[in-house]
């Protein structure tokens, strides 16, 4: 991003040499984001995150087409809210945080327009079935589109696989290394968008405004890479995830979320990202266990990380009918590419000697 702050910071939008020499270096992030996404350069539109791809994703097709939208309970706010305020319907999940297939079955009709579900929850990291969702929606409203919001899910899965299905796919580049505040949404060759946004005519007309060129530019650099040692890194956190949540699920009164048991009473996280540790603790308040393992640097979430900081009981688990107190204990660890052993030798540490401090003072 460096040379583009420093040199190369041309208006892509302009007709000198150097607006032409910004022009060139956002299709050819294009080009390398097309490729790590399995789409045509043409299909991406550049946004601010992955929050402005999600509502350009629901708002741009109610506009354009009318209709009714549907998404899960468990999604991101960036889609529940904007499917809530334009009088969406709501599809409930099951115990294990997957789709109700049942219930969406009910709600599908020539009217649905937008199907959002997301391919990875942010809370819990679980994935859902994008290719059973699709056909569902083929078979009952067939002129249907699906959205997923991807974010969580590009370090994690192979996204031109995970997300093929899917006739809309929202990215953003803090979740895979790349600058805050910067993102795209994949709008394929059948999706029909209104613009959110006029003024320039950039990005095809449907996202008007200047484009961010060192934003895109980091963003394609880290897409690249990640997409390029997404195994390599698959392999090393996977069992370090499963030493972090079996440790952790050893503390009397704590809930794994997302995961069963599979015939041999082992558990089976394989519905879960690697990088995805979610647990529920009773007679636990989360911010106050946030508290003491802040101070230790350990430094976790609750809810979704994209919400702001008050640490309201999450939805997703409410879904899911987990009750009030449970879900009010829940922690949530991510794990990354940079994750060692010692991380979640201290990790396993700390946070028990931490649950069992607050119980004992019953805070």
């Amino acid at each position: 991003m460096l040379p583009i702050l420093e040199e190369n910071y041309g208006n892509p939008s302009g007709s000198h040499s150097m607006a032409r020499k910004a022009l060139r270096a956002i299709d050819d992030a294009r080009d390398i984001l097309a490729e790590t996404l399995g789409c045509r350069a043409q299909e991406i539109i550049y946004t601010s995150g992955g929050t402005e791809a999600d509502n350009l994703a629901i708002f741009g097709t109610h506009n354009a087409l009318g209709g009714t939208i549907i998404c899960s309970a468990t999604e991101h706010h960036a889609v529940l809210e904007p499917t809530e305020t334009i009088g969406g319907q709501i599809a409930k999940v099951n115990p294990d945080g997957s789709l109700d297939l049942n219930h969406l079955t009910d709600l599908l009709n020539e009217q649905t327009t937008l199907v959002s579900i997301g391919l990875v929850n942010g809370e819990t990291g679980i994935i859902q079935d994008l290719e059973t969702i699709s056909d569902l929606i083929k078979e009952l409203a067939p002129n249907a589109l699906l959205h997923t919001d991807a974010v969580q899910g590009f370090p994690w899965l192979d996204i031109p696989t995970a997300t093929k299905p899917a006739d809309l796919i929202s990215i953003a580049a803090h979740k895979f290394g790349g600058p805050k505040g910067i993102g795209l949404l994949v709008a394929k060759e059948k999706t029909k968008l209104a613009p959110m946004q006029l003024g320039g005519g950039q990005e095809q007309g449907i996202r008007s405004g200047t484009q961010d060129v060192a934003g895109i530019v980091g963003m394609a650099a880290a897409a690249q890479q990640t997409a390029h040692t997404r195994q390599e890194t698959i392999k090393r956190i996977t069992p370090l995830r499963n030493e972090l949540a079996d440790g952790l699920t050893r503390i009397e009164g704590s809930y794994e979320t997302g995961v069963s048991r599979n015939p041999n009473g082992e558990t089976d996280r394989s519905k879960k990202i690697a990088g995805s540790c979610h647990v529920c603790f009773d007679q636990v308040e989360s911010e106050a266990l946030l508290f003491l393992l802040e101070q230790e640097n350990i430094l976790a979430s609750a809810a979704s990380s994209c919400s702001s900081g008050a640490q309201d009981p999450s939805h997703v688990l409410a879904a899911m009918g987990y009750n009030r107190e449970l879900a009010g204990g829940s922690l949530r660890l991510s794990l990354g590419y940079k994750t060692s052993n010692d991380d979640v030798k201290t990790a396993l540490d700390i946070i028990p000697r931490s649950i069992m401090k607050l119980r004992e003072t019953g805070s």
